[in-house]
């Protein structure tokens, strides 16, 4: 188990650096904020946020679509794995439930 958290932090060390430098697409003001790997290692799920409105989050998913093989074919060269689970990436919904719990609050006060 300590290994798959061991290769989480890794990767998203790693993809973070990918995302910054490598790919050519535009993903706006992206934060990766969690990597988590199924204990087979059959599949990676990449949570990010992205800084801006519905039609930004839009445009960076389908950017991250389009270069989900080159990100993959990257990770696996700098993290040297033999074997790079399916890359799949989620929008992080908690900055923005934890904004509106915030809106929230701030309305009782």
């Amino acid at each position: 188990m300590s290994n798959v958290k061991h290769l989480e932090t890794n990767v998203q060390r790693v993809l973070t650096i990918v995302l910054r430098e490598d790919v050519k697409e535009d993903l706006g003001f992206l934060t990766v904020t969690d990597v988590k790997i199924t204990n087979e290692l059959s599949y990676m799920y990449v949570y990010y946020t992205v800084f801006g409105d519905a039609k930004q989050l839009e445009k960076t998913q389908h950017a991250l679509d389009r270069a989900n093989g080159f990100i993959k074919n990257q990770i696996a060269h700098k993290v040297k794995m033999r074997k790079v689970p399916e890359l799949i990436f989620k929008y992080d919904e908690s900055y923005a439930k934890g904004q509106r719990i915030d809106n929230l609050i701030n309305k009782i006060k």
